[in-house]
């Protein structure tokens, strides 16, 4: 099946996208058999911070979408958290059909200039992009302690950036490994009454089923998803070695790991169904 875009994803999806976070391939491997069990669509996302684990975006990227070719589901190939210019320009070359830039942490001026160069090149190449509304001053973005995206703001913010979805701070927190984030949900509906693109959760690790169904059906649309699963992967592997401590094969326990995962996206997926 042909790699697809987020923007047809998104068009298509009834409910809510679950949107996870690549560290290796088993993570890719696992992501796409969770969701073909689902027979839902779904979306990998290859963070700066991965580029940076593996010493470069191509071989993780080139990976991931040969797995995306693979799959019997729709998936979608996404830079997450970018925010270096070039390594956009570079995900762009390399095939992926969205991006999200991040320049939350530049002042509300800069980021919207900055944002919108990069959309408009993106554009360009008929490539997809999110952005983050940064909080005015704040080295933390969007995520720091406190901070809520007003409406007006945001409505404003796509108007001038021409970005295709935004990622917005409603109570959600990056890298929580605990599930007790408490979202703002009239928030949501209210952005997603002001705001003309899809809302995107970032920090669902942190937010409980019950609040993620919520989220949805008070308007977001694209959930992502990281530590939540990086706990699962590793939580697996644990057990593995506690119950066989001679075992020296990786791919026993790296596969028991990537198992978890698989099993766990499936049951996120119906999650963000509804």
């Amino acid at each position: 099946m042909p790699v697809v875009g987020i923007g047809d994803i998104i068009r298509d999806a009834p409910a809510g996208v679950g949107a996870f976070n690549v560290i290796q391939l088993e993570h890719a491997e696992a992501i796409v058999a969770g969701a073909e069990a689902a027979g839902t669509p779904v979306v990998l996302q290859i963070s700066e911070n991965c580029v940076r684990f593996h010493g470069a975006l191509a071989p993780i990227a080139t990976a991931s979408l040969a797995v995306a070719r693979a799959a019997t589901v729709p998936v979608a190939v996404h830079l997450d958290h970018a925010t270096d210019r070039a390594l956009v320009e570079e995900a762009v070359e390399l095939g992926l059909g969205s991006v999200m830039f991040d320049a939350s942490a530049l002042p509300d001026e800069e980021n919207v200039a900055l944002t919108a160069e990069v959309t408009a090149a993106c554009h360009g190449r008929g490539v997809w992009v999110e952005a983050e509304l940064g909080e005015v001053g704040g080295k933390d973005g969007v995520h720091a302690p406190g901070v809520r995206t007003k409406p007006h703001e945001a409505a404003d913010y796509v108007s001038r950036t021409g970005v295709d979805a935004l990622a917005v701070a409603v109570g959600s927190s990056h890298a929580m490994t605990t599930r007790d984030a408490v979202l703002d949900l009239e928030l949501i509906a209210d952005l997603r009454a002001a705001v003309p693109v899809p809302l995107v959760l970032h920090g669902s690790s942190g937010v409980p089923d019950d609040t993620l169904r919520a989220a949805v059906r008070h308007g977001m649309k694209k959930i992502n998803i990281a530590t939540h699963l990086n706990k699962t992967f590793t939580r697996a592997i644990r057990d593995y070695l506690a119950a066989d401590e001679k075992v020296v094969d990786s791919r026993k326990y790296v596969g028991a790991g990537r198992t978890a995962i698989a099993t766990e996206v499936t049951r996120l997926l119906g999650v963000l169904a509804g």
